[in-house]
């Protein structure tokens, strides 16, 4: 099915599961696209990526599409990424429909950062995409239990309002940890307002079109973070800020200034960054793959953020990437990599300082990040 087919025509036809078949087959153009690595090691992680894709995109556009009957999901998480996904992030997803009303009701956790956006547009869509609502934990209003509501319309609410759009479709909830493993995560859910008891059975022609939009998806998700390596790789081992617009229609937090880039590094080679972190709620430095997902964070240590960096007596982080532990603080490990994307993120920051780097031989690591590499 290119677009001219009826959805409910394809389902008659039989022709639904090959278009959709069809349209994922031109997803994989991005991994053997001429910028991408093409050894066997990133190629074959550029094949998950696709897989991982689509198994989020399947979820997303067929499982928790009805807007109807909102409820929470993740869109990225442990085994499937997307564009430099924050490790310290524990992502909330759910689906909108900017004519319909909503409330979230939800109980405060521990973690340090807590915000909720509404976006509109989609990866790689090439139309408009955006925030259109937006409220952090500071904005919102709750009892002393640490309990609240959120209101979710196009009409203004009293208090705690997240304003919709027509065109509004997608909600996004971040709870960022700086300690995991001993913050309790805040307790949400959402529901409709108004008539209705829940979703409505199964529509063929929504299945259709649903089914293609997860496949338009995959290709437009990796085509887009594609283009975003391939730039970085012309300027490799350094911080770039990301500009703001482009961060907003990739669906980035309002509240966050993102540097991003490129690393490469050679079997005896290391990269040290150095940076003054400024006055700010939160901030990490992590490692990616080239296909912009974090490396993994269950075995292996490739993000450090304001709670668990070493920071020296002159104020300054000095962070090593290399291949192996070097024996100075705040490693991060490649992971097997070679080479991939970079993400820093500044949390409400007063200052968003771009960090000083420099490729050193890994047997002279110990030395120079003795002394600093400003």
């Amino acid at each position: 099915m290119d677009g001219a087919e009826d959805p409910l025509e394809s389902i008659r036809r039989g022709t639904t599961w090959d278009a959709f078949c069809d349209a994922l087959k031109e997803a994989g153009a991005a991994v053997v696209r001429p910028g991408s690595p093409s050894d066997d090691f990133d190629r074959a992680e550029g094949y998950r990526y696709l897989s991982r894709l689509t198994r989020l995109a399947l979820e997303k556009y067929v499982e928790f599409s009805d807007p109807l009957a909102p409820e929470f999901y993740r869109l990225s998480h442990e085994t499937a990424k997307i564009g430099i996904d924050n490790p310290d992030s524990a992502y909330l997803n759910a689906t909108l429909s900017g004519a319909c009303e909503y409330v979230i009701r939800g109980r405060r956790g521990s973690e340090p950062y807590l915000s909720f956006a509404v976006y509109h547009g989609h990866y790689g869509s090439g139309g408009r995409s955006g925030c259109s609502g937006y409220l952090e934990w500071d904005d919102i209003e709750a009892d002393e239990d640490g309990r609240f509501e959120l209101f979710l319309s196009a009409k203004e609410q009293p208090r705690n309002w997240l304003r919709l759009e027509a065109d509004s479709h997608l909600l996004v909830v971040r709870r960022n940890h700086l300690d995991r493993a001993n913050e309790t995560p805040t307790e949400l859910e959402i529901e409709r307002r108004g008539e209705g008891d829940g979703p409505l059975p199964l529509d063929p022609a929504s299945l259709a079109a649903n089914l293609m939009a997860a496949a338009r998806y995959v290709g437009g998700t990796a085509q887009l973070f594609c283009d975003w390596a391939e730039a970085w790789q012309r300027a490799p081992n350094c911080f770039l800020p990301l500009d703001d617009a482009v961060k907003e229609g990739a669906h980035g937090d309002p509240n966050f200034r993102m540097l991003t880039g490129y690393w490469d590094l050679g079997p005896e080679e290391s990269l040290l960054v150095d940076v003054v972190p400024p006055e700010c709620a939160y901030w990490n430095i992590e490692l990616c793959n080239h296909w912009a997902e974090s490396l993994d964070y269950r075995y292996h240590r490739v993000h450090i953020n304001k709670h668990d960096a070493v920071v020296a007596p002159d104020g300054h982080v000095r962070v090593v990437v290399a291949h192996a532990d070097p024996g100075v603080p705040n490693w991060l490990d490649t992971a097997g990599h070679v080479r991939g994307t970079l993400g820093l993120r500044w949390g409400k920051a007063s200052l968003h300082p771009v960090p000083a780097c420099r490729v050193v031989a890994a047997s002279e690591v110990a030395r120079i990040a003795a002394g600093g590499i400003s």
